[in-house]
């Protein structure tokens, strides 16, 4: 066990705590390029910097490295933020998420009037005004990329990371985003917008999150990529319409007699990595008997709303 200071901050094995905040628990760690890891590996990873993506610069630096991103970028305007994490084989942009004492944030997820997008369809106002103050500092930062591109974000920042990734997809910039992965993210804009982005879109939805279900189906706001769902004991499973609205009833009643309410707890991003860490100990018990990882498919559906 090793530990040392840098600054305010304490690291201990692959542990990160910064007084007064909750300690950076890091699992993943990348030896090669992200493509090399198993689908599940892949989300475990995402999820962690999607999590480092609300920590200031000196935690998500040194958070980072513990990984293998070497470089680490801070995007920042009127509220507004985003992380370009790179090494020698990748290079991932991962949004903020919401912070409910930010206004910006709030404004963003209140906002559910829709606007026309940059190609066909409408997407939420919030949203897109968020990605439009950064997007000018990002698209000068990949416009030289010649890295396999990804996108990632939890909750507000995974409808950034969503808009940001199609909006790059569809722009100039000569790398195209490789996967896309959101966690907790809300619906970003109507059916003809998300069917005419397509990109390998991976998002997770933990049990009974409130924040997947906003902006209402009601208002013509669609999900878009394929959903990984969590079920109420936190394992992956491809259920069907019914049987995912009796597992959610499940979750929730289960909340109650906890004294909680499961629609806001689910939400957490370290809800979706704790799910994770489960499945990837599973997968690495299938491997080390002599089984092979699963592709996404096997985790992944079309989502039904």
């Amino acid at each position: 066990m090793t530990e040392k200071a840098v600054g305010e901050i304490r690291v201990k094995d692959r542990v990160v705590h910064q007084a007064g905040e909750v300690p950076l628990v890091i699992h993943s760690k990348l030896s090669g390029p992200i493509s090399g890891l198993s689908f599940l590996r892949r989300g475990l990873l995402f999820a962690e910097l999607s999590m480092i993506a609300y920590n200031d610069l000196d935690e998500a630096r040194i958070a980072a490295r513990i990984i293998g991103f070497d470089e680490v970028t801070y995007y920042d305007r009127d509220g507004s933020q985003a992380y370009r994490f790179r090494n020698e084989h990748d290079c991932v942009i991962a949004c903020r998420g919401t912070e409910p004492n930010e206004w910006n944030d709030i404004r963003a997820d209140a906002n559910v009037a829709s606007v026309l997008a940059e190609t066909v369809g409408r997407v939420h106002r919030g949203f897109k005004r968020e990605v439009d103050d950064l997007w000018p500092m990002v698209e000068t930062a990949l416009l030289d990329n010649d890295l396999p591109l990804y996108f990632c974000g939890h909750s507000l920042g995974g409808a950034m990371a969503t808009i940001s990734g199609g909006r790059c997809f569809l722009s100039h910039i000569q790398s195209n985003p490789t996967e896309l992965f959101t966690y907790g993210s809300p619906r970003v804009g109507d059916r003809r917008y998300i069917n005419y982005v397509q990109l390998d879109h991976y998002r997770f939805v933990n049990n009974n999150d409130i924040v997947t279900r906003v902006p209402p189906a009601l208002l013509r706001y669609r999900h878009s990529g394929a959903e990984v769902y969590f079920d109420h004991n936190g394992r992956i499973r491809k259920l069907g319409l019914v049987s995912k609205r009796r597992d959610k009833w499940r979750g929730f009643l289960r909340s109650l007699k906890r004294w909680k309410i499961d629609h806001f707890s689910d939400h957490s991003i370290h809800r979706y990595i704790d799910a994770l860490i489960v499945a990837v100990q599973k997968e690495d018990e299938v491997v080390d008997s002599g089984g092979t990882a699963k592709p996404p498919a096997a985790y992944a559906s079309v989502d039904e709303d």
